[in-house]
């Protein structure tokens, strides 16, 4: 049976690496019709952890992404909570019963507002415009390609004023910067307690 999860981690901000995960599915378009990629990235250090590209959307689609992540995993002994919307994929029990039997506690968003997973809808838009996705793309085995290098460049190249102009893999293996929120007025946003 679907199900849909509370949203744990509203109006709070992360305090460490692998303690929320945000997911999201975005299109991809090539010459032969829409691709889907689906992303897990570490809210703290925004890292994308794990993708998948496909021609379709199945649920599939989501957990192998999740499974990549789940296998980069540098705190497996710590608890992680996965943040996404409340696309079917992430309601199926094939994906829930997944995430659970790895120790992950689900969160959802509870409107249908893009706020509620802002994190993961900006690294869409971010691949997309500074990374050439959103051009409509030759075939899947180029997009894949492009995938894959603009992941390498994002995690390991890529400054972000977020991280005090450190890179998302440096700040995930480190964990000593202060996150800094996207959000207006975060004044004061409790930390994430798991």
């Amino acid at each position: 049976m679907y199900k849909k999860y509370k949203n744990l981690v509203k109006d709070h901000v992360p305090t460490r690496p692998e303690q929320l995960w945000v997911s999201d599915i975005t299109y991809i378009k090539t010459q032969y019709g829409h691709n889907y990629l689906a992303i897990v990235t570490d809210a703290y250090s925004k890292q994308i952890m794990g993708y998948k590209l496909d021609n379709h959307m199945r649920t599939s689609l989501c957990t192998d992404a999740l499974a990549m992540a789940i296998k980069n995993r540098k705190y497996p002994d710590k608890k992680l909570i996965h943040h996404s919307d409340r696309g079917f994929q992430y309601c199926n029990p094939k994906y829930t019963e997944f995430a659970e039997n790895n120790n992950i506690t689900m969160s959802m968003t509870e409107q249908y507002d893009p706020y509620e997973n802002a994190i993961a809808e900006r690294i869409n838009r971010t691949l997309k415009y500074e990374y050439g996705l959103k051009q409509t793309i030759k075939n899947t085995e180029l997009a894949q390609k492009m995938i894959q290098q603009a992941v390498y460049i994002y995690n390991n190249l890529r400054t972000h004023f977020s991280l005090d102009l450190r890179k998302p893999a440096e700040v995930h293996l480190n964990p000593n910067i202060k996150y800094k929120s996207y959000r207006k007025n975060n004044v004061n946003l409790p930390e994430l307690t798991i």
